[in-house]
């Protein structure tokens, strides 16, 4: 506990071990969280020769992606995703797909005309929630701090603070809308519950999401070194 008397999330919490696991489960493993022994053996094989190529690079002196990314570690999980219970997102409804088609980003084979063909993390402006809770290629240190009435989780990738009242304050009104929304927390026994709203429609989620997204997160410390990490993602448009 915390010496006013809060359970006691603060520390550096590293996410870069999830790296490699990916956000929807691949079909062939239907409803299966976890993988078999073989099938993790197989994975080590994978990451272990992934790794590799920092080496490589020290080896034949020449610097590249293996100097920049940070992969993670081997273990179990089929995806990130654990409902729906195949482990994949909801399909996109009629708005989705248009606003999809739109999309634009550094990652995609297209030509750079204008400043709008970078999406906002190509432009270090932000990930959005929940990308920037998520495992990334780099940059993946999560912080935490507590003080009396608020929580603080600070992000490696491009320094962002989100800053969370827990004194029961109303949020923003509906008309103000910010980059990584409006969050306020509670707690709920040893969990500490982060309900968000108020985005903007100009960052994503796996693609896109609109303002009318609701992320609700949820923080249980289960022992010294790891915390129980949930979010429920809602967006009806």
């Amino acid at each position: 506990m915390t010496e006013w008397g809060e359970p006691d999330l603060r520390g550096i919490w590293p996410i870069g071990h999830l790296t490699g696991v990916p956000l929807q489960r691949p079909p062939e493993f239907g409803d299966r969280r976890f993988l078999t022994d073989e099938e993790l053996a197989a994975r080590q094989q994978q990451y272990t020769g992934i790794q590799g190529a920092y080496k490589d690079e020290i080896d034949t002196n020449k610097m590249g992606m293996g100097h920049w990314v940070e992969w993670g570690e081997a273990n179990r999980l089929t995806s990130l995703i654990v409902d729906p219970p195949d482990g994949e997102l909801p399909a996109l409804t009629a708005e989705g797909e248009r606003r999809s088609a739109l999309m634009r980003s550094g990652w995609m084979t297209i030509p750079f005309d204008h400043w709008t063909d970078f999406d906002n993390w190509d432009r270090c402006i932000t990930r959005g929630l929940p990308a920037s809770m998520l495992p990334a290629y780099y940059n993946n240190g999560v912080e935490i701090l507590q003080s009396p009435g608020y929580v603080v989780i600070l992000n490696e990738m491009i320094h962002e603070a989100r800053v969370i009242p827990l004194d029961g304050r109303p949020p923003l009104g509906a008309a103000i809308k910010q980059w990584v929304g409006d969050s306020r927390g509670h707690w709920e026994g040893d969990t500490l519950v982060v309900e968000t709203t108020n985005f903007t429609d100009r960052t994503s989620i796996a693609g896109l999401h609109s303002d009318k997204l609701k992320l609700t997160e949820r923080f249980t410390r289960i022992d010294p070194e790891m915390i129980d990490y949930r979010i429920t993602v809602e967006d009806p448009e």
